[in-house]
């Protein structure tokens, strides 16, 4: 039985693709668990993990819950908006305190990059970053992988466009980490002042047309226009985007080969691709919610695995 590299998942950049192979045939077991009648396996009967979540989240949060009790852990969720932390308490004391109530996983998602780096080096639980402002989202991206290579067969060789906002967007990092790492060609789409300058030093293209993107790519991973990020408007409005950067069921129809389509959720209909888009045999995007709660069981069993060593 081999193990993770890491005691922490903190980002796919701290990671090796033997560790996310291993993660991904231990997301097929549990994938198979969680399809039988009795979806529970006592396999982290003894482990406790905190859910701190620093910013709001329903899908990301619900899915890592629904991990944890399929793998029988206690789960204590923390929620920052009605917590301490609003009356001024620090990071690290928010944590000790419930360290102190003998945790051994903390699952946190934090608007600053790097606040699950800097957990890390202070307390002595096992970190598992569920997103860091606009930096990281490592479960994402691993689940993003894994329904590729569900669809696929493989990700290594595949074309992958991924387009919208990458300059916010923490899901479009891990992406290019973990598909770069995997042997999958990235390019990446949208509007220039939502791409970052420093893009193509991450072995990445740039493709602004969105039309021959689409006619490169073997999947498109649609992500959505974060607004509450921007501080400034990045393009003229919501519908001059979606008319050069949303996908619709006819320009679909018009590519001579059949591309997956993929959005890390929640959709805005119609600004980054239409209803009958989201909702057409191309699209997997259910997949990826089914596949999330299956990597998020493989992330947390793997890394408890070292706890209990």
């Amino acid at each position: 039985m081999s193990e993770l590299s890491v005691n922490h998942l903190l980002g796919i950049k701290y990671i090796t693709e033997a560790d996310i192979q291993l993660i991904f045939e231990t997301a097929d077991h549990f994938k198979e668990v969680i399809n039988r009648p009795i979806k529970k396996v006592p396999s982290l009967r003894d482990i406790t993990i905190a859910n701190l979540f620093f910013e709001n989240s329903t899908r990301t949060r619900l899915s890592f819950e629904l991990a944890e009790k399929r793998l029988s852990a206690d789960v204590i969720n923390f929620s920052a908006a009605q917590s301490s932390v609003k009356k001024g308490e620090t990071l690290i004391d928010t944590v000790n305190n419930i360290l102190s109530m003998k945790v051994d996983m903390v699952v946190m998602r934090h608007p600053n990059p790097g606040a699950g780096v800097f957990l890390s080096q202070h307390i002595q639980a096992s970190i598992v970053n569920a997103g860091d402002g606009a930096h990281e989202h490592p479960t994402q991206a691993l689940l993003d992988s894994y329904s590729i290579r569900e669809r696929l067969g493989d990700v290594a060789g595949k074309n992958v466009v991924i387009v919208g906002d990458i300059l916010h967007s923490r899901v479009a990092l891990s992406n290019i980490f973990a598909l770069k790492l995997q042997g999958a060609n990235v390019k990446v789409c949208g509007p220039l002042t939502l791409i970052p300058k420093y893009i193509e030093t991450l072995g990445v293209e740039v493709e602004p047309d969105l039309r021959k993107a689409l006619q490169w790519c073997d999947v498109a991973n649609m992500l959505r226009v974060q607004n509450e990020r921007m501080d400034i408007s990045y393009f003229p409005s919501t519908r001059e985007y979606t008319q050069q950067f949303g996908v619709d069921k006819a320009l679909l129809d018009s590519l001579d080969k059949e591309i997956v389509i993929m959005h890390p959720g929640p959709i805005n209909r119609g600004v980054e691709i239409t209803s009958d888009v989201a909702d057409s045999k191309q699209a997997i995007i259910l997949n990826q919610v089914e596949n999330g709660v299956a990597i998020r069981m493989a992330v947390i069993y793997l890394l408890a695995s070292k706890i209990k060593n």
